[in-house]
């Protein structure tokens, strides 16, 4: 644990940052921000902050932390209490400024078979039992979708409503614990989403508020991210944990880097290139993209950032000319939905862009928009909430975002989709 000092230190750094970052329109207020303790009825080796990620076609990464030294074993099966299978993993930590991280143990288990609940322990012995749900292995298959949690009373009703969904797999766009260096955040954000996060699969990106800088005293930037959130990059293809992508169920994920390089001779850009290239539309007739900087957006927020504009300007025609089927992003704390979109006119053969950086931060909500509503913009209103992207099908989707502004899981918008692999017009 660090200091009250330390802690201190910590969230004048968090405000001196943020200061640089003051956005120009005003934002409501907002409910209560959280922190989240250690249990009193976990111990030093206790596994915290559990949560669990895909790892190519039949496996789990298991990531948790112990403040004290413990094993990085996984034990698990089909039926509770009883583990047919051990694996062991890797252990590591890291240092930001005055503070030290527990010991972030990795352990990817299987092959594992899909739609089955399998019971598990992380560490010693006598460590608690959870339990997950593999995703399916066709369809149909349920994601959540949501960004820019952050960690107040918004956040825990938006989990509460995801949890409720019945979800396989969750996508979470960029910007998760807004910890902003204060680095004891990190620890309760893992905390506060452990009761979701180690029963389902949850697939991230990063956002600016994971780069955590700080000039002279921490130059890498996202130090706490990449320790901490590590996905399965190497199985793509890619070599930075910053963008990678997966499949699940017939769908191709596609999670880029909005604050690493994408510009056209970038790592980035030519993974993309090559990533899209081998989409077998047969075998993953959808294919969606995660960034967090959205690329179409109507709402004052974060308008003519670099990493919106020129991150466009790099890659649109890669995703329009492989048929994404549809852009999911955050950053904007509001939601909008455009219509099917390319250089800025409507295109049946482009993707649907949706912005869902609403899941409950600190911050508050994006207000205001910009008046009149473009053509392309269906739909767009400021509350907190999350989506869900019901596949059905080779050919059909459900997309539904669910307000919670008012404490309720309401549906305040939803369209069926057809994806693009199935239109004959737009072959390529």
């Amino acid at each position: 644990m660090v200091s009250m000092a330390v802690r201190s230190l910590f969230i004048l750094v968090a405000f001196a940052g943020l200061l640089s970052f003051a956005l120009p329109y005003d934002r409501p207020s907002v409910r209560q921000s959280r922190f989240v303790p250690l249990s009193e009825e976990l111990d030093s080796t206790s596994a915290q902050q559990v949560h669990i990620s895909l790892v190519g076609k039949d496996k789990m990464r298991i990531s948790w932390i112990t403040d004290d030294d413990a094993p990085a074993t996984v034990r698990y099966g089909t039926s509770p209490g009883v583990y047919g299978f051990s694996t062991s993993g890797t252990t590591s930590s890291y240092h930001y400024l005055l503070y030290e991280s527990g010991q972030i143990h990795d352990v990817v288990i299987g092959p594992l078979e899909p739609s089955t609940v399998y019971y598990y322990r992380c560490g010693s012995g006598s460590g608690r039992e959870l339990s997950f749900r593999t995703p399916p292995a066709q369809f149909p298959i349920n994601f959540a979708i949501s960004g820019d949690l952050g960690q107040t009373e918004w956040t825990s009703s938006t989990l509460q409503h995801i949890t409720n969904s019945n979800y396989d797999v969750f996508l979470l766009p960029g910007d998760l614990s807004y910890a902003d260096t204060d680095q004891p955040l990190w620890d309760s954000f893992g905390r506060l989403v452990e009761p979701l996060a180690s029963h389902r699969p949850w697939m991230v990106t990063q956002g600016n508020h994971e780069i955590e800088k700080i000039v002279v005293l921490h130059r890498t930037p996202f130090t706490s991210y990449n320790a901490r959130w590590r996905v399965p990059f190497e199985e793509s293809g890619s070599t930075s944990n910053l963008y990678y992508s997966f499949e699940v169920a017939g769908v191709h994920v596609v999670m880029l880097g909005s604050y690493t390089d994408f510009g056209t001779s970038s790592a980035q850009y030519r993974w993309l290139k090559a990533d899209l290239g081998k989409v077998d539309r047969g075998r993953t007739p959808w294919v969606v993209v995660l960034v967090h900087a959205p690329w179409y957006n109507s709402n004052e927020a974060h308008q003519g950032e670099s990493q919106s504009v020129d991150m466009k300007a790099a890659m649109e025609d890669l995703v329009y000319g492989a048929r994404v089927d549809v852009v999911f992003a955050g950053h904007v704390h509001a939601y909008e939905r455009f219509t099917r979109v390319y250089k800025e006119q409507p295109n049946d053969c482009g993707p649907i862009f949706i912005t869902i950086g609403d899941g409950g931060n600190r911050e508050g909500l994006a207000s205001t928009y910009i008046d009149p509503q473009p053509k392309i913009s269906i739909f767009r209103e400021a509350s907190f909430g999350h989506g869900r992207f019901k596949v059905a099908n080779a050919t059909h989707a459900l997309w539904e975002w669910h307000r919670n502004d008012d404490g309720d899981s309401v549906v305040a918008d939803s369209i069926w989709l057809k994806n693009l692999a199935s239109n004959p017009t737009c072959k390529v």
